[in-house]
């Protein structure tokens, strides 16, 4: 599986979904049980590069604006949804986490902001489709630490004026 073919599915299963994140999920499981264990390895190889990708200090601020405040789990929640939220948006962010306020239409903490779900639809797959829980993808292991300065992801001051315009549309001013 190349990566336009996982952006593809990411994408199709988020428009079926209409964009709730559990209903995605569950939809994503389905659109891998089609395929073969080896092509759902690729997928989770691939999913799991951007979820490492996305452990970023500018990254967790941004998933602190809009769901006012994320733990850890949180934040590896955040980047499981940033995810099957697809290619542009998932770039974007990396690019620029404030731009985040351009690239959402829009963000309900109720159902946003957590693919918690997400980041297991491949193990759920390979092991539906195998009987047996999904082998050592073979990538490096995440960071100890996110990349870039850190900061204070709880300060309210401080996320206010380094995401200008998430704070703004999604915080209010």
């Amino acid at each position: 599986m190349d990566e336009t073919e996982f952006w593809e599915i990411v994408d199709s299963t988020r428009g079926a979904a209409e964009g709730d994140p559990e209903d995605q999920a569950d939809l994503l499981v389905e659109r891998l049980l089609g395929l073969d264990p080896e092509a759902v390895l690729d997928f989770a190889r691939h999913f799991e590069a951007r979820y490492h990708r996305a452990y970023r200090w500018d990254v967790w601020g941004a998933a602190a604006v809009l769901l006012r405040g994320a733990n850890e789990d949180a934040f590896d929640f955040f980047r499981c949804w940033l995810i099957g939220q697809g290619r542009e948006v998932f770039e974007g962010a990396l690019h620029d986490p404030d731009g985040l306020a351009d690239l959402l239409d829009d963000f309900d903490e109720e159902i946003d902001g957590d693919g918690e779900d997400l980041g297991f639809a491949a193990d759920e797959a390979y092991e539906q489709l195998t009987g047996t829980v999904t082998p050592d993808l073979g990538l490096p292991p995440q960071a100890e630490e996110p990349e870039g300065v850190p900061f204070g992801v709880e300060d309210e001051a401080a996320l206010a004026e380094r995401f200008p315009a998430l704070w703004e549309r999604f915080r209010g001013a």
